[in-house]
């Protein structure tokens, strides 16, 4: 009974029902969609961060966070290797590579770089380097004195592919070393920084120049699926150090390697939800206003109900019945249109290109694609139908309380 007739109810005054459902569909429309770009945003900055020479996981030397010198790298290689057959599962892939600070230099330029001595078959699967190659040829294992650069690096040195470069650094024995490298292809990166910064060799010739023999810088290890809240990796880490058990190694995720993206993230979280609870109060007051409209206007009829014996809880539960229909169906409208704005943009992305350059220090695509997820549209459709059906007792109240005698006073 209650359900016939709260959902004939509603359709007493259309007019009214449709301001209410349209308040109801916006609000959760725009959480819905907000929330996807937001995702969007977070995932694919996750994406660029761990491809840009960060990974999943990395290992170094315990001092080498703290002082990125030759001196210390990593020996012993054999025994991380099993450490991470062992522990890791199927589909994780890692890499060794030397890294150190060095200074590029041609006939007219001179600059710092970070040297990157790679793997180049296990490299092109782990980071970004893989996939960028825009002229020119990738790196092979066998190379010797070959290295290629970034777009942004090319342009700044006005030099081009079959040119020398010359790089120096420190090596083992603290003396200066130098080596002549020929230009064999050009990368780009979402970001000129990352192309101005980064050149890489194989990592064979980056240890002969440094002297380094078998030791390495580092070892990247990328897992099947990232998972942006960073458990995974944090329970891969713990397994290898146990497997490791050398407190010489550090195992770090790429939450603790990135800490300002970790911080955006939490920001991120805290602000969508600010967002919904904005939303949510534009939203309820609509909701209380129309409801007490209505309830006003019935005044008769609840005092009509008291006088044939309804009871106020009765009375309560009717108009409860009612916002929750309302609710139910904005919701679902909102959510199918939420959707809708999504899919109709997620093929070709919203372009950010003017504001690259400042969206670059924080790995922000220049596309940005949205991405909807099923908690947060859990956690929308709850907070409007829980909360909406919370402010909606102050106007059931109120009809609750109406009394026969006063009822009648009413025209």
């Amino acid at each position: 009974m209650y359900i016939i007739l709260a959902w004939r109810n509603i359709w007493r005054n259309p007019r009214r029902t449709i301001v209410i459902l349209m308040a109801v569909i916006i609000g959760v429309w725009s959480m819905i969609f907000l929330g996807a770009l937001m995702r969007g945003m977070e995932t694919q900055m996750v994406k660029n961060s761990i491809s840009t020479l960060t990974g999943s996981i990395q290992i170094h030397n315990q001092n080498y966070r703290n002082d990125p010198v030759v001196e210390n790298s990593m020996d012993n290689i054999d025994k991380l290797d099993k450490a991470l057959s062992k522990t890791q599962d199927p589909g994780t892939l890692w890499a060794k590579r030397v890294r150190v600070n060095a200074i590029a230099s041609n006939a007219r330029h001179a600059t710092g770089v970070t040297l990157v001595g790679i793997e180049p078959e296990k490299e092109v699967k782990i980071s970004f380097i893989g996939n960028t190659m825009i002229s020119g040829r990738f790196l092979l294992p066998g190379d010797k004195n070959k290295i290629i650069v970034g777009k942004a690096f090319l342009k700044k040195f006005n030099t081009k592919i079959g040119n020398k470069l010359i790089l120096m650094s420190q090596d083992t024995q603290k003396e200066i070393a130098s080596k002549a490298f020929r230009i064999v292809g050009i990368f780009s990166a979402e970001s000129e920084a990352v192309e101005k910064q980064f050149v890489f060799v194989p990592i064979s010739q980056a240890a002969k120049m440094l002297k380094m023999g078998d030791s390495i810088s580092e070892i990247s290890i990328i897992l099947p699926r990232l998972d942006i809240t960073g458990k995974k990796e944090t329970q891969a880490a713990k397994k290898l150090i146990t497997a490791i058990g050398d407190d010489t190694f550090v195992v770090e995720t790429w939450q603790q390697l990135l800490p300002m993206i970790k911080a955006y993230l939490e920001m991120s979280e805290f602000f969508l939800y600010i967002w919904y609870f904005v939303v949510f109060v534009a939203m309820g007051f609509g909701i209380v206003n129309t409801t007490l409209m209505a309830i006003f206007e019935r005044m008769r009829e609840f005092g009509l109900m008291k006088a044939l014996g309804m009871r106020p809880f009765q009375i309560i539960k009717g108009v409860v019945t009612e916002t929750f229909f309302l609710l139910v169906l904005g919701i679902l409208t909102g959510i199918i249109l939420g959707f809708l704005s999504v899919v109709a943009i997620a093929k070709n992305g919203i372009d950010l290109s003017a504001l690259a350059a400042g969206t670059q220090m924080w790995g922000i695509p220049r596309i940005l694609y949205p991405e909807i997820w099923a908690r947060d549209v859990v956690v929308a459709g709850l907070v409007v139908l829980l909360l909406g059906i919370l402010v909606s007792l102050y106007p059931a109240f109120k009809a609750a309380g109406v009394t026969p005698t006063t009822a009648m006073r009413k025209n």
